[in-house]
């Protein structure tokens, strides 16, 4: 059974694509297997304060490997819900077919698929982290102050009020 949602029970993920890790995407690299399990940490640690809903925005890097431990946890706890907020119809037609095929699988392993629009828009992205950052009282970050889209959400964030909880790259 689902757990009734609500803002206070939902954080959001925001992190850096493969190009800004040190790894790059080479997931086998010890700092990148350091991160996974942070984040892995990080969501246990918010589900026992009470977050059940995670939601994801189902970019390359970082939103993947925390997909990743979403999902993971509700295999461990039935009344967790994972999200996939998807920017646009197509995210992933462009990516190497290994990285189009893990978003496929994840996404359909998710309980829920929000797509924030139709066709590709240059905001899409911005508008997929208002409707995270709307939804939740929590932001799982994976940054280090570098300017970008992660910076924006993480600004975003700041200013509507939310909990935001920072994790090294």
């Amino acid at each position: 059974m689902l757990p009734i949602v609500n803002r206070e029970n939902t954080c959001c993920f925001t992190g850096y694509r493969p190009d800004k890790l040190p790894w790059g995407v080479n997931e086998e690299d010890e700092r990148c297997l350091i991160l996974k399990e942070k984040l892995a940490d990080v969501a246990a640690a918010l589900y026992e304060s009470g977050v059940r809903r995670f939601i994801c925005g189902m970019a390359l890097g970082c939103d993947t490997y925390f997909c990743e431990a979403a999902l993971a946890l509700r295999e461990e706890h039935d009344d967790v819900t994972v999200e996939a907020a998807i920017p646009c119809l197509g995210q992933a037609e462009r990516w190497p077919k290994a990285d189009r095929e893990r978003y496929y699988r994840l996404s359909s392993r998710c309980d829920v698929e929000t797509l924030i629009g139709r066709e590709y828009t240059p905001d899409c992205m911005a508008k997929r982290n208002r409707y995270m950052i709307e939804q939740s009282s929590v932001l799982v970050a994976v940054y280090d102050g570098r300017w970008g889209g992660t910076m924006q959400t993480v600004n975003l964030a700041r200013k509507q009020g939310l909990e935001i909880i920072e994790v090294m790259p």
